[in-house]
């Protein structure tokens, strides 16, 4: 059956049944003035842009390529050799860059 998306979702006598003063009560009942989390707490774990992190020292794996991969000369990524398009002067390029 259609389905017509433009009525409108109440009928006539339910919108003259809410009356301001019901729908105040009702906002009012499921609002809280309490807070969760501390904003102090929540702040510690974001890192800003532009932030000092000379100090940070990352540690990283870096695994080669293996034999059945290659870096795409127009991405620079390492991609497995299905993703191969063509090669372009003895260069690799991969399915992404190709299309």
């Amino acid at each position: 059956m259609a389905t017509d998306y433009d009525a409108p979702r109440k009928q006539d006598e339910e919108l003259k049944t809410d009356s301001l003063d019901e729908l105040k009560a009702h906002r009012s009942d499921h609002q809280s003035n309490s807070v969760d989390i501390d904003e102090a707490e929540a702040a510690d774990g974001f890192e800003l842009p532009g932030a000092d992190l000379s100090n940070v020292e990352l540690s990283v794996a870096v695994i080669p390529a293996q034999d059945d991969e290659f870096t795409c000369s127009s991405c620079f990524l390492v991609h497995h050799r299905s993703q191969l398009a063509y090669e372009e002067n003895g260069l690799p390029v991969c399915a992404e860059c190709a299309s």
